[in-house]
């Protein structure tokens, strides 16, 4: 695929035909020293065209993973495949893997333009095909004015699109991406995302990119696989990640959370009864949990409501203890009589003072009860 054939795909094209995965991890786990594993046992696929995140906190995998896929890193047991062929004994120059980092890597002795075109002439293309896709290239991350400049005269996102240049030069099958946005500012790292995902659809590459943002993990990717301990705590679109996590985990890791403990006392159907630590109790969707177990129950501020609860909705008494600023809405901190506080989802109009009563009420299907234990990486 040239670069100058980009505009003429479409996302139909670039999907998975019902052929062999792009890349396939079987029963991968690498470890360093013998005994603790940094991966276990890893299973996991990612189609032809497809923009998937690997999103964790500190020490969760997702970065040995990335380096065992380009090659940095052997697995310690497993297998890798790309294109159907495995690959995890291959150097990382036979595996035609374009490869972005945080902190860009660029030659400083080099200009843009050579910068751009050095994965070229390490595979030794004439000098005439070198000029064309260098240009074509600098032309899509839209910085060919400033070819014959040397990285340390570009702002931070001008010296990231040539490193995303560079790694897309050579017509990869795959793009790697290791926190490349980590160290721009808040602004700066939104307008990258959404050039990021511009270029993907535009020329129909594979990505796999590696964030511990979540609000970056959500906004950019097709799948998002959340890591925890060495696994995958959850697999899935950022929507059913968002509003049908798993575990109580990936509950709390993705989006801003409220979560109360209690006991399930009683299941009924897809429900269950949950008596609150402290006093209370609340109804919700029962996800991996069984009567007796102690459980966390989890759900959103924009899911919570302040009123006179409905027929069939949770009702919790609080009392108003601050509120947040945020612009487009205020975040009210309601306490509890257990002193637990919940973050509620208003208007920047709604008039309240703190000590004010108050009733906190959401709907049963709102709220997800995960036992406590729960979020450990899922046997696959």
């Amino acid at each position: 695929m040239n670069v100058g054939q980009a505009a003429a795909l479409t996302p139909a094209s670039r999907t998975s035909s019902g052929g062999p995965d792009f890349v396939e991890f079987r029963d991968v786990e690498k470890s360093y020293d013998g005994r603790a594993f940094a991966v276990t046992r890893m299973n996991l696929s990612v189609a032809r065209g497809e923009f998937l995140t690997l999103l964790g906190p500190s020490g969760s995998g997702k970065t040995t993973t990335l380096n065992m896929l380009a090659g940095f890193e052997r697995p310690t047991h497993g297998t890798i495949m790309l294109e159907g062929r495995p690959v995890d004994r291959l150097p990382p120059y036979q595996r035609n893997i374009g490869m972005v980092f945080q902190n860009y890597a660029l030659f400083p002795h080099m200009s843009v333009e050579e910068n751009v075109a050095f994965p070229l002439s390490v595979r030794q293309l004439g000098r005439s095909d070198i000029a064309t896709r260098v240009g074509r290239a600098l032309d899509m991350v839209r910085l060919k004015q400033f070819g014959d400049r040397k990285p340390a005269q570009l702002s931070g996102g001008q010296q990231q699109r040539v490193a995303l240049a560079r790694a897309l030069v050579f017509e990869p099958s795959l793009v790697l991406m290791d926190e490349p946005l980590g160290a721009l500012d808040k602004k700066l790292r939104e307008h990258m995302q959404l050039e990021i995902k511009h270029i993907h659809t535009m020329l129909g590459v594979t990505v796999v990119y590696v964030t511990h943002d979540q609000s970056e993990a959500l906004t950019m990717s097709d799948r998002v696989a959340v890591f925890n301990d060495g696994g995958i705590a959850q697999l899935g679109s950022p929507d059913e990640l968002y509003n049908q996590p798993r575990n109580s985990f990936v509950a709390s890791f993705i989006g801003e959370n409220n979560t109360l403990e209690g006991v399930v006392e009683a299941i009924s159907g897809k429900e269950c009864r949950v008596r609150l630590i402290g006093g209370g109790d609340v109804t919700a969707l029962a996800v991996d949990v069984a009567e007796g177990d102690v459980c966390h129950v989890a759900v959103r501020p924009e899911r919570l409501r302040l009123g006179t609860a409905a027929e069939g909705e949770n009702a919790l008494a609080a009392s108003v203890d601050g509120r947040i600023y945020l612009g487009d809405h205020l975040r009210l901190l309601a306490r509890l009589p257990n002193d637990q506080v919940l973050t509620v989802k208003v208007d920047t109009e709604a008039a309240m003072a703190n000590g004010q009563a108050v009733t906190v009420c959401c709907a049963p299907n709102d709220c997800r009860a995960f036992k406590a234990d729960a979020g450990r990486p899922i046997p696959t």
